[in-house]
């Protein structure tokens, strides 16, 4: 029955990182986020770098070897040997192509490193995060960050830095080189840089925010998409197919229009830079030609300056084509940095209370009141206070949004109470670590959970590296060993995604047969008989009886007919228990639970939460 205990001691604070000043890592740039990975890898960062200086270097030494073969060659007039000057550029050729590939595979190993790096580093992270972090985050969108983004940033690492990096380099020492054959010409090229760096950094901005939204409107297509396929069948049902292409293509159209704006103003950038640099060294050679008829410059120097001249306004015209995709690949780091950045509520403590050895099973509800961070208007428990004993079996009732499920998620610490203690064996579960704490319970849910992969793996959850006669006594145990045994591959064979080739009662097995391995001192049973069909259920019951028997067992009952056996029946309504006792007691007081029972033993199920 309810507990009178006495007056709690507050609770310990707790570490909340949405109301804390965010790490210092988020102040330095989005884009320092990749060099971050990218700095575990010196050796080919190195080779890539040395590569792509030669390459940059052969490049740069063509218009050279080109104004050799004019002056030496054709200025030399009849007789004149050019086969030294072309063997030079055809050696010169051959060392840029072997350094061209050298730094197109070492900066592509980096882009795919970096990205699997960073998308396991993201996913290691989200596993950590409280559920509340997912009630206010779309499921669907942080997979899109994990995909779309992660898949922009491939592109930069792999192929926008390399780019920007060899054009920098040409462009820079092109620049020195024009400066070596003309500082006349090269100076009047010069006064148009600071002309075409303006529209870069004005229009930069926009483009960087126009990125990010266009990002988001991608995360918005993905989450449409693995909505509507997990739920196809519904959609299906209910002849929904032109609904959801329509509201498909109204996310698609958005993300186009987003883009369509980025493109366009990118488009323009780049029509104005390039514009600016051509016309800037067409009106330089115009010059470098007059002095070549006035006999102040050689034909092979301004044949030298005409290449090079195309080589840094091809280098600088790449550059402002490149700064875009960066602006993209900022807006997606930001978005993975926000992940990165978010802090679970529940944490381990600094020096978390040791639970006791051998575990007792006992839960204490000392007036916990509770409320969800989606909901903070309404109260999911308020001042509930009960006493499990140690093997006990305790069945929890009532109509939904009575806070049945909200037990479960408290005694597991996925979150904490706003008010009052939970107690696990004596200690509460806000001193002690939550792995320890989650370690002392196996679960059973109403829809059973199973991944992609195959029996023997699914079963292994609940505790890696147990023997292959655990396995089996664990699937005997579950009344799953016959049907296992029947499959193609024994344990061994896949069962698709969620489990798609079983039946409901034969996943639910595999789960029971989880927690039965598992063999924690603590089970939380959402019913799991409630949707399935009457042979099913009969094997599945069974396989609970087992599970159940020397455990403490808090058990949310959707059928009536399957706690009278409990030790305990606790009817909850609005958050607060309004009756307690044994199935005969219950209904003979013509309470709630009375009602309910009536209704469902009539026909009617009373509820589903």
């Amino acid at each position: 029955m309810s507990v009178n205990a006495p007056s709690a001691p507050p609770p310990p604070a707790r570490t909340d990182s949405r109301s804390i000043e965010a790490p210092p890592s988020r102040k330095l740039t989005n884009l320092g986020l990749l060099w971050g990975y990218a700095r575990h890898y010196p050796a080919q960062i190195t080779a890539a770098f040395v590569a792509l200086v030669v390459a940059a270097s052969a490049t740069l030494a063509i218009p050279q070897g080109l104004k050799l073969v004019v002056d030496k060659g054709f200025g030399a007039g009849a007789g004149a040997e050019i086969a030294p000057y072309f063997m030079g550029m055809l050696a010169i050729v051959l060392v840029m192509g072997l350094a061209t590939a050298t730094r197109f595979y070492f900066v592509s190993w980096m882009g795919e490193r970096v990205v699997a790096d960073l998308r396991r580093d993201v996913q290691a992270h989200l596993v950590r995060l409280d559920p509340a972090f997912f009630e206010l985050n779309r499921p669907s969108e942080i997979a899109s960050r994990l995909t779309a983004d992660t898949s922009v940033i491939d592109q930069v690492v792999a192929t926008s830095v390399s780019v920007a990096l060899r054009n920098l380099f040409m462009g820079v020492g092109g620049i020195l080189y024009l400066f070596w054959l003309s500082p006349k010409l090269t100076a009047l090229m010069l006064v148009v840089i600071p002309v075409v760096i303006l529209p870069i950094v004005i229009m930069g901005r926009k483009v960087r925010t126009l990125s990010q939204k266009s990002q988001d409107r991608v995360a918005d297509v993905g989450t449409i998409v693995s909505e509507v396929l997990r739920a196809i069948k519904v959609v299906q049902a209910f002849g929904a197919e032109e609904r959801e292409t329509r509201r498909f293509a109204a996310a698609a159209e958005a993300a186009f229009a987003t883009a369509k704006r980025r493109i366009t103003l990118r488009s323009v950038m780049t029509a104005i830079v390039i514009t600016l640099v051509f016309g800037a060294i067409t009106l330089v050679l115009w010059e470098g030609a007059r002095d070549v008829i006035a006999g102040r410059m050689s034909g092979g120097t301004i044949t030298a300056f005409v290449l090079a001249a195309a080589l840094v306004a091809g280098a600088f015209g790449a550059l402002t084509e490149v700064y875009g995709d960066f602006l993209r690949a900022a807006g997606a780091s930001a978005r993975l940095r926000e992940l990165l950045a978010e802090r679970p509520a529940i944490t381990r403590p600094a020096n978390p209370a040791l639970m006791p050895e051998p575990p007792q099973g006992r839960l204490l509800f000392d007036r916990v009141s509770f409320r969800y961070p989606s909901r903070p208007e309404m109260a999911a428990l308020n001042h509930f206070s009960l006493d499990i004993r140690p093997g006990e079996r305790v069945a929890v009732v009532g109509p939904s949004g009575a806070g049945k499920t909200t037990l479960f998620q408290l005694v597991q610490r996925f979150y904490d109470p706003a008010e009052g203690r939970l107690l696990m064996d004596g200690i509460d579960l806000r001193l002690a670590d939550p792995a320890e704490i989650r370690a002392r319970i196996a679960i059973v849910p109403q829809e059973a959970v199973v991944f992609m992969g195959s029996a023997r793996e699914n079963i292994l959850y609940g505790r890696p590296g147990a023997s292959e006669a655990d396995i089996w006594a664990a699937a005997e145990a579950a009344n799953a060993a016959t049907f296992l045994r029947a499959l193609p591959k024994g344990l061994d064979t896949e069962l698709g995604e969620g489990g798609a080739q079983l039946s409901g009662g034969q996943r639910q097995r595999i789960a029971i047969a989880r927690a039965l391995l598992k063999d924690a001192p603590i089970l939380l049973l959402d019913e799991a008989t409630s949707a399935l069909d009457a042979e099913s259920e009969a094997a599945v019951q069974e396989a609970l009886e087992h599970l159940m028997e020397g455990r403490t067992s808090l058990v949310i009952a959707h059928r009536l007919a399957t706690v009278r056996d409990a030790d305990r029946i606790v009817v909850m309504d609005q958050g607060e228990i309004v009756e307690i006792g044994r199935h005969e007691e219950l209904v003979a007081a013509e309470g709630l639970y009375a009602r309910l029972a009536s209704l469902q033993f009539a026909g009617l199920d009373f509820n589903r939460e």
